[in-house]
């Protein structure tokens, strides 16, 4: 009976651990459309996980976040990657500059936007993951 017991409370605080991150993707995903939307650069630059990456880097990251800042967003949404996504997301790139670079810790989901345009529609797709307990958008770093 202990056992049983035991279980149950097991199972139930991995329920509550599931819900609370449920609730924190909500939250990043709310948090980061209402941003996007009121065009607020200070808050869209707080989500990008900076450690590590070149100053460059950086700015590409930022002018690309801003190519949607204020454009009304027809839907977003945080999903999973499937298996090969996530291994081409993890995998080191040529960036512009025509140097490699990584993603600095692997990340878990792509936050998928959707942006009303004269004429149709435009997605993009961001990884997003997880560092020191908060949602952030990783920025790559040199690979070595």
């Amino acid at each position: 009976m202990k056992r049983i017991i035991t279980h149950i409370a097991v199972l139930a605080l991995a329920t509550l651990a599931a819900a609370s991150t449920l609730e924190e993707e909500k939250a990043f995903v709310e948090s980061y459309k209402k941003a996007l939307e009121a065009k607020d650069t200070k808050t869209l630059e707080s989500f990008l996980h900076t450690k590590g990456a070149q100053a460059e880097t950086i700015e590409f990251f930022k002018m690309m976040q801003g190519s949607n800042a204020g454009q009304k967003i027809s839907s977003i949404e945080l999903v999973k990657p499937d298996a090969e996504q996530l291994k081409k997301l993890n995998k080191p790139m040529e960036m512009p500059d025509g140097k490699m670079y990584k993603m600095p810790f692997e990340p878990k989901w792509q936050l998928v936007i959707t942006v009303k345009e004269e004429g149709g529609s435009s997605t993009s797709k961001v990884p997003v993951g997880e560092k020191d307990g908060k949602l952030v958008i990783p920025v790559p770093v040199p690979a070595e």
